[in-house]
């Protein structure tokens, strides 16, 4: 008997664990039975309010945590504020009902990986699952521009200090931040600088080390805050 529960055990660190975090319960249950479908994806625990995220997080230690942005006690935004301050912070995936939702920017520059329509359809939701526990973005291009347009243009200090701080990228790793920018994958990225996937990930990882930044969405939205896309 305890040698089928070490097994059940190692399977589930093998799959995706997600964490769901939203206050309606009939959006837990459908997100809950869409990813449990999965064979490479476990739900391993649910939280109703962002005040719960903390306790849940060291509880089950998710991969990721699908994250509701409009909670009644505590919001999405404080919490994914929060716990991506932690270290060894599990990627987070903002839920929301709009697309133009202003909360959603201001929880990607949180470090929030990207964000989900509550009615986006269950195979980009597990999609959108895997690539950001990969350590990729779940943000279009299309939807970039349109969060960036939705709120008030940097002022031109703002776009400014965001010039200088790209400053100190080499001429590659610029290369790869304006690729960012646009919502290219690593393997794209790869194709379109004729360097290997290695490489890219090699030139993400010390991007965000220069720019003490969380995550390659924050890199995208530097990179928009300089006026370079």
């Amino acid at each position: 008997m305890a040698a089928m529960a070490d097994v059940i055990e190692d399977d589930e660190k093998e799959r995706v664990r997600v964490l769901i975090v939203d206050d309606d319960a009939l959006v837990r249950a459908g997100l809950s039975m869409i990813l449990s479908a999965a064979s490479d994806i476990v739900v391993v625990g649910e939280a109703v309010d962002g005040a719960e995220v903390p306790g849940a997080v060291s509880k089950h230690e998710p991969d990721v945590v699908l994250m509701d942005i409009r909670m009644p006690r505590v919001d999405g935004l404080a919490a994914t504020e929060s716990l991506r301050a932690r270290s060894g912070a599990p990627e987070v995936l903002v839920l929301t009902t709009f697309d133009a939702d202003e909360f959603v920017l201001r929880a990607l520059r949180a470090g929030a990986s990207g964000f989900l329509l509550k009615d986006t359809p269950p195979a980009e939701i597990l999609r959108a699952v895997r690539r950001v526990a990969a350590g990729e973005a779940m943000l279009s291009p299309t939807v970039t521009r349109r969060l960036i347009a939705h709120v008030a243009a940097p002022a031109p200090p703002s776009r400014a200090r965001a010039a200088d701080r790209l400053a100190q990228l080499s001429e590659r790793e610029r290369d790869v931040a304006l690729a960012l920018a646009h919502g290219r994958s690593n393997a794209e990225i790869a194709s379109d600088l004729h360097m290997s996937v290695a490489t890219v990930k090699a030139h993400v990882s010390r991007l965000l080390i220069k720019l003490e930044l969380n995550n390659r969405v924050q890199v995208a939205i530097l990179v928009h805050d300089a006026g370079l896309v």
